[in-house]
């Protein structure tokens, strides 16, 4: 299952796509927009995504993750404006053992924040910052 959606993450729908009567455990990991980054408040994220590319690769994640361990993956991620304490991206994988599920789902959302292309623009009380890495890039200098 992948899904990327401007619509509120459901996490026990990727839960429910992957886990099976034969598995006995599952991980999910489940990343929320927080109130603070790099010394800012922040109000809110906003994810922006060239979709057809994205899904590709979130699709080619979740192959991987088969690929790799012989498990099921489900890759959730929003796009648009996401509030603090909202989730803005849901990975589960499950396993019949818990130590492959906590290695897949690590290696997913690793592989996701480096390799799909989803960019992020913080919104904070000084300002909007597109974020790229652990920089932060002011919006007026680019718009």
């Amino acid at each position: 299952m992948v899904l990327l959606s401007s619509e509120p993450l459901n996490a026990q729908a990727a839960v429910e796509a992957v886990l099976t009567d034969g598995d006995g455990a599952y991980v999910l990991f489940v990343g929320v927009t927080r109130n603070h980054a790099r010394g800012r408040a922040v109000t809110g994220l906003e994810y922006d995504a060239y979709k057809p590319l994205a899904e590709t690769q979130l699709q080619v994640i979740v192959d991987g993750v088969r690929e790799r361990w012989s498990l099921s993956c489900a890759i959730l991620h929003r796009t648009g404006y996401v509030t603090v304490g909202e989730p803005s991206v849901v990975i589960c994988v499950a396993s019949p053992h818990r130590v492959e599920a906590f290695a897949a789902c690590e290696w997913a959302i690793n592989t996701l924040k480096t390799d799909v292309p989803i960019w992020k623009k913080e919104h904070a009380a000084d300002g909007t910052y597109w974020i790229e890495g652990d920089a932060s890039i002011a919006t007026e200098a680019h718009e």
